[in-house]
């Protein structure tokens, strides 16, 4: 038998401190900043990509999580074997251009099943210059990950070429730390423009919004669509604006609300320029609602602190506990940094935590009209169970309105 069995694994790891020799097969590897190496073949677009390696242990969407912009410097292990398998749409993208810098498969792509599917996942994934590698053993990779955190990595795919493990490895000890790194800029939207496209359905695609009844500002750090789509199916115009815009290009659309949208990178770094237009949007008392990285940039505009996970939450089958009603949700995640809960000035309340850590999924400002989550209510993909956060917002702009008039 071959070195590579019948399923498309990839031979047996190598002894604790062992690097493993070249199988004859092998047109691709990963190696870590720490020499660790991991061959395969390679199923994307040849080339080069150095991340930060992380997981993510969905067993649907992944076409909605390679096009999440959340994914911007980040090389994505998917723990679930079958990638592949639905093939992928022009429907199913989170953006136009994926941010991701790569993923790692365990089992060979799977041919498309779907009545849904356009194109086969490996030409999709070259159409977007976005280099793979499968038959990695992908639970050693992830126990990796789980011990020692998300390292940085060289991800290569070089069909008849040689591969230079050390010249790998120094690429990705040399790449800069996502902590400290403002990766919204790379993301973000470079002009205005209005959202109206609600959320799909199966007899109708997706729809659109006619009959607004709310203005909404999304400042978009990374925003992916399907959040604005539920922005919209909840009865919003949406207006997106440029993450760094300043209050005054916020301020001059009248919103009945903004909301502060997901993103990559630090938080710290990009509530540089972020932070102040929060805070003046508080000071106005305008209706604000976060989501990931926007959930972090409130936070930081109240006075609490970010720091980076050792691991990240990535998946879409985390639960977490509403604080104030006692009800779990099974929820989407996809971050690398948190709030620090222990930070939570006073006046602001800790709505939501992780069953799996206990960190911070939720707060809100008593006395003003501002709440934000860590997680993805919008799901794609994802279960639905928070998809009333958004009708939440809606309502905070009602008793907002009201009180106003």
């Amino acid at each position: 038998m071959s070195e590579w069995d019948h399923e498309g694994a990839a031979p047996a790891a190598p002894a604790e401190g062992e690097t493993p020799s070249r199988p004859d097969r092998a047109d691709a590897a990963l190696v870590l900043e720490d020499g660790s190496v991991f061959w395969g073949r390679g199923a994307g677009a040849p080339g080069v990509a150095i991340g930060e390696v992380c997981f993510n242990t969905a067993i649907t969407g992944y076409q909605e999580i390679l096009t999440d912009p959340s994914y911007a410097g980040q090389i994505i292990t998917f723990t679930f074997p079958h990638i592949g398998n639905v093939g992928t749409n022009p429907e199913d993208v989170e953006t136009l251009t994926p941010a991701a810098r790569g993923c790692v498969l365990r089992a060979p792509v799977t041919e498309p099943s779907n009545w849904r599917a356009t194109q086969h996942f490996r030409a999709w994934l070259k159409s977007h210059n976005l280099v793979a590698i499968s038959h990695v053993d992908t639970r050693r990779l992830t126990r990796r990950i789980r011990d020692g955190g998300a390292p940085r990595g060289a991800l290569i795919h070089s069909p008849g070429e040689p591969i230079n493990v050390d010249a790998l490895r120094f690429m990705a000890e040399r790449w800069p730390s996502l902590e400290g790194t403002d990766l919204a800029r790379e993301v973000m939207c470079r002009q205005t423009y209005t959202w109206d496209e609600t959320r799909w359905t199966l007899d109708k695609g997706y729809g659109r919004q006619t009959e607004p009844r709310w203005n909404v500002v999304a400042i978009d750090y990374g925003a992916k669509r399907n959040i604005l789509r539920c922005l919209a199916a909840a009865g919003c115009r949406v207006t997106i604006v440029p993450g760094d815009a300043s209050a005054e290009d916020v301020l001059r659309h009248k919103p009945d609300g903004v909301f502060l949208s997901n993103g990559p990178g630090d938080p710290a770094a990009t509530g540089v320029y972020a932070v102040p237009v929060i805070q003046e949007m508080l000071a106005r008392r305008v209706p604000l609602f976060g989501i990931c990285l926007g959930h972090q940039m409130l936070g930081l505009a109240l006075g609490a602190r970010t720091y980076k996970l050792p691991l990240g939450h990535r998946g879409a089958n985390h639960p977490v506990k509403d604080l104030e009603t006692g009800r779990v949700e099974i929820t989407s995640q996809n971050h690398g940094f948190a709030v620090d809960r222990t930070t939570l000035p006073a006046g602001v309340v800790e709505t939501h935590v992780s069953l799996f850590d206990e960190t911070n999924e939720g707060l809100r400002v008593e006395g003003l009209p501002a709440f934000s989550v860590q997680y993805h209510p919008e799901a794609s993909p994802g279960p639905q169970d928070s998809h009333y956060l958004f009708h939440r917002f809606t309502e905070m702009m009602q008793r907002v309105r009201v009180a106003a008039a």
